[in-house]
């Protein structure tokens, strides 16, 4: 009974000036619910980049072609232009040699137009087998996925990426007609399901388009397209030779991939004279991706916490100004025989009301920020389509997700920026000498 009694005389105290203390409300509102949202936003990032890592596999090793930095290869001086990149060979030898690797898929990619008609689009043409699409956990919307049968035969078959089977047939049914990809046409046998594009990871991994894929049997991509392919950078052609753009290994347990991954690469660098392949690791990403994400919420919480610091000096401010303008009021209450103890507990509740009320209000305000980002992300769709779609894929998709411990870390720490900052203005009050504040005017 005490307690209430103590609440309500607090708060009717602070309604005896209802905008001065409405105002340091708001100060601790606006650093609670920054302290939420940007949290939320933080977690949705990086929920993000974890989701993705986890797309790759925690028990894959990723071995990808990289150009390297000076323009070596294996053909040093041939009429051939340059070769670099993984091999045929490489994939026989991992398979072969790693004892550990249960399963690999290699496949290999190009930028090509692909037309039906008078549509067409600037596609990216993946050859790649069976297995790509379980492990890249690509769905069939309708139709089948690439087979076996496909592989052996050299079948001029295709799958097309959702997007890409809406812009090349706007008003038809894709399955069984035919694309032309070169001089070559090819049947229609599937269409993936719609998939989110996947943000760049670090400097390990780029960013991610499907919506624009176009997947045939790797067997038909050698066959069809070859090895060789021209490139045109800063205005001159260049004949490249790449063999397998990547290849994904699967090994059986996760404690096994470290080792795993430094076996191929000794593997690798002995046929390699040049570093022309990264091999990457998506646990050592998620491992980056938790401690980056813990880094990011620290940082997080000292710039929202700066507002809540700005609150409480609000507070502080206020509670001053309320200590002098109650001079004799505090006379009185000591004179009838209230402690300073008693005259400090008065004062602090009255903080702590300031700051509990702006805390509850904060905390209310922060569950609305998924519904905001939302109807922000609706708005500018709808009203700049232009600026819409040139955003990163990865803030377009960004969900909030609010973490339960920034909503209690939020409100405690807006409680005790009350009570640290009311300690100075209570004490104040209570060491006033009854005598002279009753002669206060």
């Amino acid at each position: 009974m005490n307690l209430f009694q103590q609440l309500r005389l607090g708060f009717r105290s602070l309604m005896l000036h209802k905008l001065r203390s409405a105002l340091a409300v708001l100060g601790i509102l606006i650093g609670v619910t920054a302290v939420i949202w940007l949290v939320a936003m933080g977690e949705g990032v990086s929920y993000q980049a974890q989701q993705q890592i986890k797309d790759l596999g925690a028990t894959s090793i990723i071995v990808r072609s990289i150009k390297p930095a000076e323009e070596s290869s294996r053909d040093v001086g041939s009429r051939f232009g340059i070769s670099y990149g993984l091999l045929r060979d490489d994939y026989e030898r991992i398979l072969t040699n790693v004892p550990t690797v249960t399963r690999a898929v290699p496949m290999r990619e190009i930028s090509r137009e692909v037309r039906h008609r008078e549509h067409f689009i600037d596609g990216q043409v993946i050859g790649c087998t069976p297995d790509y699409f379980g492990m890249n956990r690509l769905k069939i919307a309708r139709g089948r996925p690439i087979s076996q049968v496909d592989m052996q035969g050299y079948s001029n078959v295709v799958v097309l990426a959702w997007e890409a089977a809406a812009k090349l047939f706007p008003i038809e049914d894709p399955l069984g007609r035919a694309v032309q990809l070169g001089t070559e046409f090819y049947v229609v046998v599937g269409i993936a399901a719609e998939r989110t594009a996947a943000a760049a990871i670090g400097g390990s991994l780029d960013a991610r388009q499907y919506d624009r894929d176009v997947y045939i049997p790797l067997s038909t991509f050698r066959a069809r397209i070859g090895d060789r392919v021209f490139t045109v950078r800063a205005g001159a052609t260049q004949l490249e030779t790449v063999e397998l753009t990547q290849i994904t290994a699967v090994v059986e347990d996760m404690g096994e991939v470290d080792a795993t991954a430094d076996i191929i690469r000794a593997l690798l660098q002995r046929y390699h004279k040049n570093v022309d392949y990264a091999v990457v690791v998506p646990k050592e990403l998620l491992e980056q991706a938790e401690t980056m994400r813990a880094m990011f919420n620290v940082l997080l919480l000292l710039i929202a916490g700066i507002s809540l610091l700005v609150g409480g000096i609000g507070i502080m401010n206020i509670m001053l100004a309320t200590v002098t303008e109650r001079t004799r009021e505090i006379g009185i209450r000591r004179a009838l025989g209230a402690t300073k103890g008693e005259i400090v507990q008065q004062f602090l509740w009255e903080t702590v009301v300031l700051s509990g009320t702006g805390g509850l209000l904060g905390v209310l305000v922060g569950f609305l920020c998924g519904p905001t980002v939302n109807g922000i992300r609706q708005l500018v769709s709808t009203f700049l389509p232009e600026v819409w779609t040139a955003l990163p894929p990865n803030i377009r998709n960004l969900e909030p997700r609010l973490a339960p411990w920034s909503i209690i870390a939020a409100f405690g720490i807006s409680v005790g920026v009350g009570i640290i900052f009311g300690i100075y203005p209570a004490r104040r009050a209570a060491n006033m000498d009854p005598i002279e504040a009753l002669r206060h005017e």
